[in-house]
């Protein structure tokens, strides 16, 4: 063992997130996946989900929609997740495992970042497929868990257990928008983060509305940090 002592520097750790070194993928987040989504409730899934879209298209991350039996079976998806990436076509599928379509695979390769950010319906099909297939590729996987659910609260569970022993890391969708940001003095995205917090980010969003509100803009950044 050895016995120098490590020496702090003043930068990010290696496997924190940022918008350059990954791609998105979002998938199946459609009326009928919903329907059957017990895990989260569905108001709050909508709105991490959206939560994590925006946060993707403010910091320019390359994102991937997908759907499966848009038109036959499954529906449109979330409206929320459509607005931030206007005029981006999904991916409709057949396959339940998104990494067996070829169109993804060349999509990924087009994109050619190592990381893969994953969230979707259901967890334990939709999510540990691509996970799962990813990893064995040698790509680095995280799952936004509170973007994804599944038909039981058990089956969600047991799939992120899965795809962590795996070697996947988990996350939060808030989580993935403050480590994109990761700093209040990084002006040019200061601005519309609050605004998306604002907008998805739970109480959080409401703690930043009501210092604004109450103490005025300069009070905005003390009232985002805490």
């Amino acid at each position: 063992m050895s016995n120098t002592t490590p020496k702090a520097v003043a930068a990010p750790g290696k496997l924190l997130l940022n918008g350059a070194d990954h791609t998105l993928i979002l998938i199946d987040h459609q009326s009928q996946m919903a329907f059957a989504t017990k895990s989260i409730d569905m108001t709050m899934l909508r709105n991490n989900a959206a939560l994590v879209a925006h946060a993707a298209a403010e910091f320019k991350v390359p994102t991937i929609l997908t759907t499966v039996a848009e038109k036959t079976f499954s529906g449109p998806m979330f409206s929320e997740i459509k607005e931030a990436f206007p005029g981006v076509e999904a991916i409709d599928r057949t396959s339940m495992n998104t990494w067996e379509d070829p169109r993804i695979a060349v999509r990924v390769n087009e994109i050619g970042k190592g990381r893969i950010v994953l969230a979707g319906l259901w967890t334990s099909v939709c999510i540990v497929g691509p996970a799962l297939s990813a990893l064995d590729q040698g790509f680095e996987v995280y799952v936004i868990t509170d973007a994804s659910g599944d038909i039981t609260e058990e089956a969600h569970n047991q799939a992120v257990t899965r795809m962590v022993q795996a070697g996947a890391r988990p996350m939060t969708s808030l989580q993935y928008l403050l480590e994109l940001q990761r700093d209040w003095a990084r002006s040019e995205t200061y601005d519309e983060t609050n605004r998306t917090a604002q907008r998805f980010g739970g109480s959080y969003g409401l703690g930043i509305t009501y210092v604004r509100a109450m103490l005025g803009e300069h009070a905005s950044e003390a009232g985002a940090k805490k």
